[in-house]
């Protein structure tokens, strides 16, 4: 599933190609029928993003709620656009860029007030700047629940998907299975103002590195990483190979439903 940063780069797309020129809407697919017939050829006016939620607003009340999922796809291309295949659910066209949404979870025409109560069932995003972490502290600094588990849960911070929160953690020492509870005040700033650098460069770069300078393989002699991932990392699916700070064995669990990576040897408990 994508990360916030991939949500709020495509946001940022949105904007560059479509904002404020009228737009042809289509769902070729048909399961957006009836609302591509309600905005074709109106206005894109604003484009929003909140964790791992993008909203597309055509003016008044209507907004285009879009939660890729597991599966969603969103690619964009110049005219002339070829013919759409019937598993486009959602096609945005203008005289010169169209955008082909395939396989979301979510693509629905809803309003203002149904957008606000989707803000309002969310954690606070760290690439947005209406709020800070302070909602997401007070709800972790009471909880038993492991922070690895806490930061992967939308309703108390939205955007950190697997591959942030198991980073995250390693750049400052945290052992994943320490209580939420257990965490200082202090720890948890450090990891908010973290989380808001790293995620604003993943928008810029459209990937995630989360290893500094001195940790990079031109710095310390050693091959780059190979993954579909891409990006520079410490832990995250490295697993059973040495970290680049202790030598220790990287590993990895189930924790979330989701494949966790730490290093016992800088996140001691």
């Amino acid at each position: 599933m994508p990360e916030g940063h991939t949500i709020h780069r495509l946001a940022d797309d949105h904007r560059d190609r479509f904002a404020g020129r009228p737009v042809r809407v289509s769902s070729p697919q048909g399961k957006f029928a009836a609302g591509a017939a309600l905005l074709d050829g109106r206005p894109l006016t604003d484009v929003d993003a909140h964790g791992k939620h993008l909203f597309l607003g055509f003016g008044g009340a209507d907004w285009v709620h879009i939660h890729l999922g597991l599966f969603g796809k969103l690619g964009f291309g110049t005219v002339p656009a070829p013919p759409p295949t019937d598993t486009v659910r959602l096609r945005l066209l203008n005289e010169e860029h169209h955008a082909d949404l395939r396989g979301p979870t979510a693509c629905a025409l809803i309003t203002e007030p149904e957008k606000r109560a989707i803000h309002e069932r969310l954690g606070p995003d760290p690439l947005r700047t209406d709020e800070d972490g302070e909602r997401a502290w007070r709800r972790i600094s009471r909880s038993r629940i492991t922070v690895a588990a806490l930061l992967m849960d939308q309703k108390i911070i939205s955007g950190v998907g697997n591959v942030y929160r198991a980073e995250v953690l390693f750049r400052h020492g945290i052992d994943p299975y320490r209580l939420g509870r257990d965490l200082t005040r202090a720890e948890w700033d450090a990891i908010w103002a973290d989380l808001t650098v790293l995620m604003r460069e993943g928008v810029r770069n459209n990937r995630i590195d989360t290893v500094r300078p001195e940790h990079m393989p031109e710095a310390m002699g050693r091959p780059p990483r190979v993954d579909d991932h891409g990006g520079e990392v410490y832990v995250y699916r490295r697993a059973r190979q040495s970290c680049h700070i202790c030598g220790g064995e990287i590993r990895t669990a189930d924790l979330a439903a989701r494949n966790l990576f730490w290093c016992p040897g800088c996140q001691k408990r």
